[in-house]
């Protein structure tokens, strides 16, 4: 991969149910960006996306992992 990056996948839907059936259905994606550069101002333009919100961060390798849940 070339730094920085945006990796995602399809993880679990938000599901609600009313009189026992499916009543909403939210499909979630899990989007991870990765970069060498810790002050990158992209994590912040993703979290200001509509329905997503920020998962957690952490470093590996001296790369910088910012993670997110999308809903759709």
């Amino acid at each position: 991969m070339r730094y920085p990056c945006i990796v995602y996948e399809q993880a679990a839907n938000d599901v609600k149910y009313a009189d026992n059936r499916v009543y909403l259905l939210t499909h979630r994606y899990t989007l991870t960006f990765i970069s060498q550069d810790p002050d990158s101002d992209i994590p912040d333009k993703i979290a200001s996306l509509p329905m997503c919100a920020m998962e957690r961060c952490f470093s590996s390798d001296n790369l910088y992992h910012y993670v997110f849940n999308i809903y759709f």
